[in-house]
């Protein structure tokens, strides 16, 4: 048992960042929660409606179903590139002896560029004279360029993409570091017992580092989740729902539209889909780890 001393300087240290957390994330939760309840446009009393809100979420909005969807595939294209090209680069960085530390510099250089910046040069990238179409045109596959912001099939591939891009460096860094910590000893006793590549990364180097990569799932889920500012500032949801996110959604409903209470139960929608997801996270991978 702690003394006392050591017992008050936990709660000294601890209830800085635990009050900024019960402020800045618990209360507009629980505000959200209260405000879902009500029918309200921001200046008019509120008008209790009870759990309408909700009635309307789950059976009369296709606007909201057709966002869900999308957010889905939106979170699939993330986690691929995110988490599984994060874990391929970081596999690759081990097998690199020189300039290991530019790499590591270069894929993370994204994650600190500012939203806008990286709107604006995915807009430049996806124009229609913009990268992707002029390097098609130079290997003379001119029938496969198009305006990929606007068309319908590419337009929620062409928002999820730069989101994956910029994080994909910081879970290589965090990978890429629990792969430092599997122990060399039970790769080489492999090797010598005529394992590949493929077995000592399947049965040694990725069920080490499996507590790092439930993490990192979590992580890269929940933030696709509640991802906003890239799509928005891309398509704003657009052309017609075709890339519109749960998030985005909720955005409009509330600022666009004037209702916060609709508003809030979308916004309430998205914090249970976080938990739920992170639930399945965890009983998938630890079952099995198991």
């Amino acid at each position: 048992m702690l003394p006392h001393r050591s017992r008050t300087s936990v709660v000294l240290f601890l209830a800085p960042p635990l009050l900024l957390f019960g402020g800045g994330v618990l209360l507009p939760i629980v505000q959200s929660l209260f405000l879902s309840f009500f029918q309200w446009d921001g200046i008019f009393p509120m008008e209790f409606v009870g759990l309408e809100n909700y009635r309307r979420l789950l059976f009369g909005d296709d606007i909201f179903w057709t966002a869900f969807g999308n957010q889905l595939l939106y979170l699939v294209i993330c986690l691929v590139l995110q988490v599984g090209g994060g874990l391929l680069v970081a596999s690759l960085l081990l097998t690199i002896t020189k300039g290991r530390e530019v790499f590591k510099v270069l894929y993370l250089m994204p994650a600190v560029i500012s939203t806008p910046a990286i709107a604006l040069l995915f807009q430049r990238i996806y124009g229609g004279d913009g990268l992707i179409n002029t390097m098609l045109s130079a290997v003379g596959l001119d029938a496969l360029a198009r305006p990929w912001l606007s068309d319908v099939s590419t337009v929620l591939a062409a928002v999820s993409i730069p989101e994956g891009w910029r994080f994909l460096g910081l879970y290589t860094v965090i990978l890429y570091a629990a792969l430092l910590a599997v122990p060399r000893e039970q790769e080489e006793a492999a090797a010598l017992d005529g394992a590949n590549a493929w077995t000592v990364f399947t049965k040694i180097r990725f069920p080490h580092i499996m507590p790092v990569f439930i993490t990192t799932m979590i992580m890269a889920t929940t933030y696709a989740l509640r991802g906003f500012d890239i799509p928005f500032l891309l398509t704003n949801g657009g052309p017609g729902q075709a890339s519109e996110l749960v998030t985005t959604y909720m955005y409009k409903t509330a600022f666009t539209s004037g209702h916060y209470g609709y508003a809030s139960a979308i916004s309430v929608f998205i914090v249970v889909e976080c938990l739920v997801a992170v639930g399945l996270i965890l009983f998938s991978l630890r079952r099995k780890d198991a």
